[in-house]
C-alpha cells in the first residue's frame, strides 16, 4: 500500500490512492460496500460518475425535503426536449457516497463528461443513464454482469449478482479489488464492448481525477461503474486525455433535481434504469436485520389488506420454505426467486393472481421521490408546484382515479389545471368515463405522475412562466397554425374546458376563417360535434359561449343544405365514412337546440329541419342513388325520434327489400336500419312485423346471391348481444303462426298478425305481473287492476 496523501485517520487502513470503487448502478450490495470502504479509508474528496454541472446542486441531497428516488435532469437550455437523466435511488452507490461525504463535510465532485457535451452528442428524446450517458439505445453492447454470470454457470445475471454480492456482506475494499480484476479481464477480451463513447468519457474522468488530486491531495475516492475501473486505473498523460477531448460539440445545458419512481427504475428502455426489482433492492438495503422475515411480513400485510386470508403461521411456513429452497439450490441466502416461490406456494395457494399484486406493489413498488422547493426549476415548474399545493393535488406514482364535481369551486379549478396541462402536452391526467353519471357537471380523471413529465414541463416553459399563460400562448399558436377545420373546433373545445378566455378570440377568428373557406360536408360534420360540446359545457362552467353557439348553428345550416347531395353516388367505403358523419351530426343537433317548454320542437326549429333532411335521405332512390346503408340509418333515426310512424318504416323496408332491389343493396339497407350500434336487435325483438319482413326477404334471396349477402348480414347480427341473438333465434324457430291478416290480440284489441309469426300480446300472462308492479310502486297489490283516474294519479305520485 502507498502512503496516503491525506484524509486517512489514525488507525485506518491505508489504501492505494486513488481508491477506485467500481459499482453496479442501483445495486444495494455495492452501496453497502461503498459505505464500508469509505468508512475504512476516509478519503479527502469523493468523485462520482455524473455530469459536472451537478457540483453546484449536490448540497441539496442533504436537504430534509429531498427523498430518493430522485434524478439529475439536464436539458438543452433552448430545446428542453433534448434531455438526459441520471437516476439515484436510496440504495444506489452514488447516493450512498454523496450522503457519506455530506455527513462528514467531505467535498463531492462529479467527473463524467459534462451534460453540455453529452447532450450535444445525443439525438433529441434519447434518454440516458449513469454508465450510458450518450449513446443510442439500439447499439449492441457487452453486459459485464451477464458475461460474468454465464462464466460462473448462471443463466440469470440477477441471481449471480445476489449470490456473489448481495448475500456476501459489504466486503470493504477487498470486494472492489476482486471486481476490478474481473473487469480488467473483460476489457482485455472485449475492448470497449460496444461502448464507443467510453474513451471520451473515461478521458474526462481521468482529467477530473488529476485536478482533484492537485486541489485536495492524493486521498481521492472514485465511485464509478465497474466497467470503467480498468480505464481509470491506466495512467495516460493528461495531455493525451485533453487532446482526446478537444473539439467536442457543446450546447448550453441546464440541470436540476427531479423526482423519480421505483417503477421507472424497473424499466429496461426509455428512461428506465433496467433493474427488475427496485422494491426488493430497497428492502435489502434498508432492512436492519432478518431481511427475509421482514419481507415476508410485508407481503402478508399487503395480502391481508386485499382480503386474502394470511396469518402469522403462513409467514413462518414461508420463511422455512424459502430457506429450504435456498439450501437445495446451493445459494448462500434465500433470494427473490426463493421468496417468490415460497409466497406462491404458502400464501397464494399456488395462484399467480395475488402474486402479481405482490410483484407490482412490493417487488417493484410505487415509491415517488421528493425534491425540495429550493431546488432549481423553470418558472413554469414552480407555478405548477404552487398550484398543486393550493389545490391539494399532489403528484403520485401510483395510478388513481379522481372524480370531480364541476359545481364545486375546488373541483372546477382542478379540472382547469388538468385540461391546461394536457393542452401543453403534460399528460399527468387522462380523462376517463364517469361512473354513475353522464351529465356535464362530472369528470373522471386517471392520474399518474411519470418522471419524464418533468421534461415536458421544461419544454412547455418556452410558452410562459405560469400554467395559464403558457396554455394560452400554446392555444393561440396552434389556432394560427391549424390547417383543418376540425382541428380548430377541437381546440376551441379544449380552450373552453381549460378556461382560457384570452385565447378564445384568436381561436374564434381562426375558426370563422376556416369555416368560411371549407365547403366539404365531411369536414363540417367532423367539426360540429366539438363545437356543440363546447356550447353544452359552457352552461355548467359558467362560460359565455354565445359566439361558439352562433358558429355551431352556422355550420349546422351548411350541413343541412349540403348533406343530401353529398350522400349520392358513394361507394362502400365512402358510405361508411358518411354514416359516421351522419350519426355525429344527429347527436350534435340533438344537443344544440333544446325543445320548447311544451316539450316539442317548433316547426321551424333546427331539429325539425334536420328531420326533413333525414326524410330526404331515407326516401332517395334512382340513379345515382343514395347507398342503402345511409337510407336505412336515416329511416332508423327518424323512427327512434318518433318522427316516422311504424307503418311508414315498414313501407320503407318493404321497398328496400322488394324483388327489384339487388340483394347486396337490400342487405346494406338492413345493416343501416338495424345495425348493432343502433340497437336494432331489440327493435326486431319487439316488432315482429319488421322481423317478418326481413325473414321473408332472406328466404327469397336467390342461392347465387346469398353467398354475397351472407358476410354483410353476419356482420350486422353478430354485433347484437347474446341474449338478443338467442331471442331472435327462438322467434324464427317458433315458425308460422296465424296466417297474414288473421286477428290477434294486441292490448286487448284485435289486430293483424305478423306474417309468419305467432300471436302478439297474451293478455292473461301480462296481467299476472300487475300485482308485482303495484308493489314496486308502493300501491295496493289487491286493488282493481282497471285503475281509474284517481288510481292513475296515485301511481304517478
Amino acid at each position: 500500500m502507498a502512503t496516503p496523501g491525506g484524509g486517512g485517520a489514525a488507525g485506518a487502513v491505508v489504501p492505494e490512492w486513488p481508491l477506485l470503487l467500481g459499482v453496479r448502478h442501483h445495486g444495494p450490495g455495492s452501496a453497502r460496500a461503498v459505505r464500508a470502504a469509505l468508512d475504512e479509508c476516509e478519503p479527502g474528496v469523493v468523485l462520482i460518475e455524473g455530469p459536472p454541472e451537478a457540483d453546484a446542486l449536490v448540497h441539496l441531497a442533504a436537504d430534509e425535503g429531498m427523498r430518493p428516488p430522485v434524478a439529475l435532469l439536464a436539458h438543452v437550455a433552448n430545446d428542453p426536449g433534448r434531455a438526459g437523466f441520471w437516476p439515484m435511488a436510496g440504495f444506489s452507490p452514488e447516493w450512498a457516497a454523496i450522503q457519506w461525504a455530506l455527513a462528514r463535510d467531505v467535498p463531492v465532485r462529479f467527473i463524467d463528461i459534462p451534460a453540455a457535451n453529452s447532450l450535444a452528442m445525443t439525438a433529441k428524446d434519447d434518454a440516458h443513464q449513469p454508465g450510458d450517458p450518450a449513446g443510442p439505445a439500439e447499439r449492441v453492447r457487452v453486459d459485464p454482469l451477464a458475461v460474468l454470470a454465464e462464466t460462473a454457470g448462471y443463466e440469470d445475471p440477477e441471481r449471480w449478482w445476489e449470490d456473489v454480492v448481495e448475500h456476501r456482506g459489504a466486503g470493504g475494499t477487498a470486494a472492489f479489488a476482486a471486481v476490478a480484476e474481473a473487469m480488467g479481464e473483460l476489457r482485455a477480451a472485449y475492448g470497449h464492448g460496444g461502448h464507443e463513447d467510453d474513451a471520451v468519457r473515461e478521458a474526462h474522468m481521468r482529467v477530473r481525477m488529476h485536478a482533484a488530486r492537485r486541489e485536495f491531495g492524493e486521498a481521492v475516492a472514485v465511485v464509478c461503474g465497474a466497467w470503467h475501473v480498468p480505464a481509470l486505473a491506466a495512467r495516460p498523460t493528461v495531455t493525451a486525455d485533453r487532446r482526446l477531448l478537444r473539439g467536442l460539440p457543446k450546447v448550453k445545458a441546464e440541470i436540476s433535481w427531479v423526482p423519480w419512481t421505483h417503477r421507472r427504475l424497473a424499466r429496461h428502455s426509455g428512461y428506465g434504469a433496467g433493474i427488475a426489482s427496485p422494491g426488493w433492492y430497497s428492502h435489502l438495503f434498508h432492512a436492519p436485520d432478518r431481511p427475509l422475515e421482514r419481507w415476508l411480513t410485508k407481503v402478508a400485510g399487503l395480502l391481508r389488506d386485499e382480503d386474502f386470508a394470511v396469518s402469522s403461521a403462513h409467514v413462518i411456513e414461508a420463511v422455512r420454505l424459502a430457506e429450504t429452497l435456498a439450501a437445495l439450490r446451493g445459494r448462500p441466502l434465500a433470494g427473490l426467486a426463493e421468496t417468490t416461490d415460497a409466497v406462491r406456494a404458502v400464501m397464494c395457494e399456488g395462484s399467480d393472481v395475488p402474486l402479481a399484486l405482490v410483484r407490482d406493489r412490493l417487488v417493484v413498488g410505487d415509491v415517488l421521490g421528493e425534491v425540495p422547493a429550493s431546488a432549481p426549476a423553470v418558472p413554469l415548474q414552480r407555478d405548477l408546484r404552487s398550484t398543486q399545493r393550493s389545490l391539494r393535488l399532489a403528484p403520485e406514482a401510483v395510478e388513481r382515479e379522481l372524480e370531480l364535481d364541476l359545481r364545486k369551486d375546488m373541483d372546477a379549478a382542478r379540472s382547469r389545471l388538468l385540461h391546461r396541462l394536457r393542452l401543453l402536452g403534460i399528460d399527468w391526467g387522462t380523462p376517463a368515463a364517469s361512473r354513475g353519471s353522464t351529465g356535464t357537471f362530472r369528470e373522471t380523471w386517471r392520474l399518474r405522475w411519470e418522471p419524464e413529465l418533468s421534461v415536458r414541463v421544461a419544454e412547455a416553459g418556452v410558452w410562459g412562466t405560469t400554467v395559464l399563460s403558457a396554455a394560452t400562448a400554446r392555444a393561440e399558436s396552434e389556432a394560427l397554425g391549424a390547417t383543418a377545420l376540425a382541428e380548430v373546433t377541437e381546440l376551441a373545445e379544449r380552450c373552453l374546458l381549460a378556461a382560457l378566455p384570452d385565447a378564445l378570440p384568436v381561436v374564434m377568428r381562426a375558426l370563422a376563417d376556416r369555416a368560411a373557406l371549407d365547403a366539404d360536408v365531411g369536414h363540417l360534420a367532423q367539426a360540429l360535434p366539438a363545437l356543440v360540446r363546447s356550447v353544452r359545457y359552457g352552461d355548467v362552467r359558467g362560460t359565455d359561449t354565445a359566439a361558439l353557439g352562433e358558429v355551431a348553428e352556422g355550420l349546422a345550416e351548411r350541413i343541412l343544405v349540403g348533406l343530401p347531395p353529398a350522400c349520392v353516388g358513394l361507394d362502400a367505403d365512402g358510405a361508411a365514412d358518411m354514416l359516421r358523419h351522419l350519426e355525429a351530426v344527429h347527436r350534435a343537433v340533438g344537443l344544440l337546440q333544446e325543445p320548447t317548454p311544451s316539450g316539442q320542437p317548433t316547426g321551424d326549429s333546427l331539429r325539425a329541419r334536420w328531420a326533413a333532411v333525414l326524410r330526404v335521405i331515407a326516401g332517395r332512390d334512382g340513379t345515382p342513388a343514395t347507398p342503402g346503408l345511409l337510407r336505412g340509418r336515416a329511416a332508423r333515426l327518424l323512427l327512434d325520434d318518433g318522427r316516422l310512424a311504424e307503418d311508414e318504416a315498414a313501407r320503407l323496408m318493404r321497398l328496400a327489400l322488394s324483388p327489384g332491389t339487388a340483394p347486396p343493396e337490400a342487405a346494406s339497407w338492413i345493416e343501416g336500419f338495424i345495425g348493432g350500434g343502433a340497437g336494432g336487435g331489440l327493435l326486431l325483438v319487439h316488432d315482429e312485423r319488421l322481423l317478418g319482413l326481413i325473414d321473408g326477404w332472406l328466404t327469397s334471396v336467390p342461392a347465387e346471391a346469398f353467398t354475397d349477402v351472407l358476410p354483410l348480414l353476419r356482420r350486422t347480427f353478430s354485433a347484437y348481444g347474446t341474449g338478443v341473438r338467442r331471442t331472435l333465434g327462438e322467434l324464427v324457430r317458433r315458425g308460422p303462426g296465424p296466417a297474414a291478416g288473421e286477428p290477434r290480440a294486441v292490448g286487448g284489441e284485435a289486430g293483424p298478425a305478423a306474417p309468419g309469426f305467432g300471436p302478439g300480446l297474451d293478455a292473461d300472462r301480462a296481467a299476472a305481473v300487475v300485482p308485482t308492479v303495484r308493489v314496486l310502486l308502493g300501491l295496493d297489490p289487491d286493488a282493481d287492476p282497471d285503475a281509474g283516474p284517481d288510481d292513475t294519479a296515485e301511481a304517478a305520485r
